[in-house]
């Protein structure tokens, strides 16, 4: 089984459950390919060096992840580092930390969804967030920096279809709809 493992990932799907709660085989299936987390057994997915592996690989497999381990910095940062979008099965601790938000929307700016309502509010990830995405980003982002001319310009910038998210005040200003048609 090792060996197989070692060449493909997935075959961790048909081991025993014995093997799948051997440490030595499972880090050998996330190193192949980091999904088969969720074949492993729950007291592997509550191991941090497995976890660690998987994330680095893909970092969708901190969807199957234990609560702990989605609640561990170092995983959820390796995990959004790979695949942004994983940012959605982290803890709600962690949607909170803006170090850990900032590299998910650095990535993709839509991330921003799965963003705590703190950090929605927080000009320096809804800016950057804005700058990914064509600007689209400003729909998740607060009412107040959706009212921010700073933020909507920099969003109708780089999409000037994101101008449908401004505040009804910033949708009349002259400045910003110029800069939205412009685009």
């Amino acid at each position: 089984v090792l060996e197989a493992v070692k060449h493909h990932g997935w075959a961790l799907e048909f081991a025993s459950e014995e093997l799948k709660n051997d440490k030595e085989v499972v880090l050998e299936a996330v190193k192949k390919r980091g999904i088969t987390l969720y074949h492993a057994s729950e007291e592997l997915k509550n191991d941090k060096e497995v976890v660690l592996e998987a994330v680095k690989r893909d970092g969708q497999a901190l969807l199957h992840a234990s609560p702990k381990l989605k609640n561990d910095k170092e995983v959820v940062l390796e995990a959004v580092k790979n695949k942004g979008y994983s940012l959605q099965y982290a803890s709600e601790e962690l949607k909170n930390d803006k170090e850990v938000v900032l590299e998910a929307v650095k990535q993709d700016g839509w991330f921003l969804k799965h963003a705590s309502e703190e950090l929605k509010n927080d000009k320096e990830v809804v800016l950057e967030a804005v700058k990914q995405d064509g600007g689209s980003a400003l729909e998740f982002a607060s009412g107040e920096l959706r009212a921010d001319k700073e933020v909507v310009l920099e969003a109708v910038k780089n999409g000037g279809s994101a101008l449908k998210f401004a505040s009804e005040e910033l949708r009349n200003d002259k400045e910003v709809v110029l800069e939205a048609v412009k685009q």
